[in-house]
């Protein structure tokens, strides 16, 4: 997540819990979770944009990691969510979210888990989730733990678009 929270959050790597049964429980639902292809940049760079504005930005950053550093959930040939990790620095997880009709189905930890076992693939023994929002949600999905004074963080200082603008 990205800006005002409680801060930011360390996730111990190592300790995560499997992909697998996450990725299957939403493909019970009809949801497939999976990385993001190039050529659908502009289509969740848009998507973003309509529903979570000031996200857009770091969801095309993701597209210039190779491989593509954003996780995608899809329903319908629809996305319903995303996850982004290395789009405002390496190893930080974010941002994330989930249309409100399908919260409450696994769809938003299959995606985090999803950006998290890509860390550690690449490496990181820990992640960083910048600027949390939804601390509690961190915390069971994979024990993250708050990193003391890290509010504001890496977001201090950032532009922002007038309201009314954008």
């Amino acid at each position: 997540m990205t800006g005002a929270g409680v801060g930011d959050m360390l996730v111990k790597l190592w300790e995560l819990p499997p992909l697998a049964p996450a990725l299957a429980a939403c493909a019970g639902r009809g949801v497939n979770v999976r990385r993001a292809l190039a050529p659908e940049k502009y289509v969740l760079v848009d998507w973003t944009r309509a529903h979570w504005p000031a996200w857009a930005a770091e969801v095309d950053v993701a597209f210039a990691r190779l491989p593509v550093a954003c996780f995608v959930a899809v329903k319908e040939g629809r996305p319903v969510g995303f996850a982004c990790h290395d789009a405002i620095a390496p190893d930080f997880f974010g941002p994330t979210a989930v249309l409100d009709a399908a919260r409450g189905q696994g769809i938003g930890r299959a995606l985090a888990l999803a950006a998290m076992h890509a860390l550690a693939a690449q490496g990181y023994a820990y992640a960083i989730v910048g600027g949390v929002g939804p601390a509690a949600f961190y915390e069971k999905a994979f024990g993250a733990v708050a990193i003391a004074g890290s509010s504001p963080g890496i977001y201090a200082g950032m532009l922002r678009q007038p309201p009314g603008v954008g």
